[in-house]
């Protein structure tokens, strides 16, 4: 098939799909300008998106605010945002999200979301907890599920501009004991979250090329042990993995993750979704259908995703696996 097959017709409604089609699910994106400064467009511009492309689920996965002002972005900074502002976007999101789902629920099932982060260090737990139990008011949860990511080793962004990476490089004295701290971080949050959904879990990949380093050292033995120490934990955690492909976005030759971690995992019985990681509206289903090739080329014949069985107040979000259809054949 070819990378990126035609989008399906937008006005075809979730309920008419076949079951063929069913693997057209993102569990990790819909970022928007809304709430999100280094994204674009408007939530309902997103899920819009969504239901032009084709997609039976979407999941949104807004970031959480960052709660000190030490872990504001360069660009937030320069806005003038503060740690206030960024909490009073999150709060907006959870606001606008439930009447969303209900708007679009009959063509896309829309599951709530949201990002979580491994700061501070000391309370990220506490801090990602209070949002996984968070109610509306009547009673029913804000939130349907929650992405894990790690976006910070030791407190410092592995995600953002080069330089700060190269300078986390430098003071773990190379690629390799920076890579085996970032897998630790991993599977200690797995480990104490227990997220629906684990995201691009080799993001610690992004910035070598930037800062002209090899990626070859991600894959020492030693950094393979970290590695599938993490995988450890997402397969005692029944999480599923991201076959993210904002990678390809930003660059790099392969999606999150990479096809010796994807034919690991594959053999672990851990299972995968696909997460387009979009932060504007031309980024929806950007590159899925390509992932689905990636994902049989290393063996995977299956996704597993998450859906809504009954109503947004009372039905439960639960586990299916369902076939990469007729890509098989």
């Amino acid at each position: 098939m070819p990378a990126d097959t035609p989008h399906p017709t937008p006005n075809t409604p979730h309920h008419q799909d076949t079951a063929a089609d069913a693997w057209r699910v993102s569990l990790h994106g819909g970022h928007s300008g809304e709430f999100c400064d280094h994204a674009d467009g408007t939530l309902r511009e997103m899920l819009t998106a969504a239901v032009r492309y084709g997609y039976h689920t979407f999941g949104v996965s807004e970031h959480v605010p960052r709660c000190e002002s030490r872990f504001l972005y360069p660009e937030e900074v320069a806005l003038g945002w503060t740690v206030e502002k960024i909490t009073a976007d999150f709060e907006r999101y959870q606001e606008a999200l439930t009447p969303l789902v209900h708007e679009f629920e009959d063509r896309l099932v829309v599951l709530r979301g949201f990002e979580c982060e491994v700061v501070p260090s000391d309370r990220y737990v506490e801090l990602m907890n209070g949002y996984r139990h968070r109610r509306l008011a009547d009673g029913s949860p804000a939130f349907d599920y929650c992405v894990g990511s790690v976006h910070h080793v030791a407190e410092m962004s592995i995600d953002g501009p080069p330089a700060v990476f190269q300078g986390l490089v430098e003071e773990f004295g190379g690629l390799e004991p920076l890579a085996i701290r970032y897998y630790e971080t991993v599977a200690a949050m797995v480990s104490s979250l227990r997220p629906e959904m684990v995201a691009h879990i080799d993001l610690i990949k992004k910035n070598c090329g930037p800062i002209g380093l090899s990626t070859s050292a991600l894959e020492s033995p030693s950094v393979q042990r970290a590695a599938l120490g993490a995988l450890e934990a997402v397969r005692a955690a029944g999480s599923i993995l991201d076959l993210n492909t904002a990678a390809w976005r930003k660059g790099l030759n392969e999606p999150y993750p990479a096809p010796w971690l994807v034919r690991a995992a594959n053999s672990m019985g851990i299972g995968f979704c696909f997460g387009d990681d979009s932060h504007r509206p031309g980024d929806v289903g950007a590159g899925i259908d390509r992932a689905a090739d990636y994902l049989i080329e290393n063996g995977v014949t299956h996704i597993t995703i998450l859906t809504r069985d009954g109503g947004v107040r009372t039905g439960q979000v639960i586990q299916q696996t369902v076939p990469l259809g007729n890509l098989l054949y």
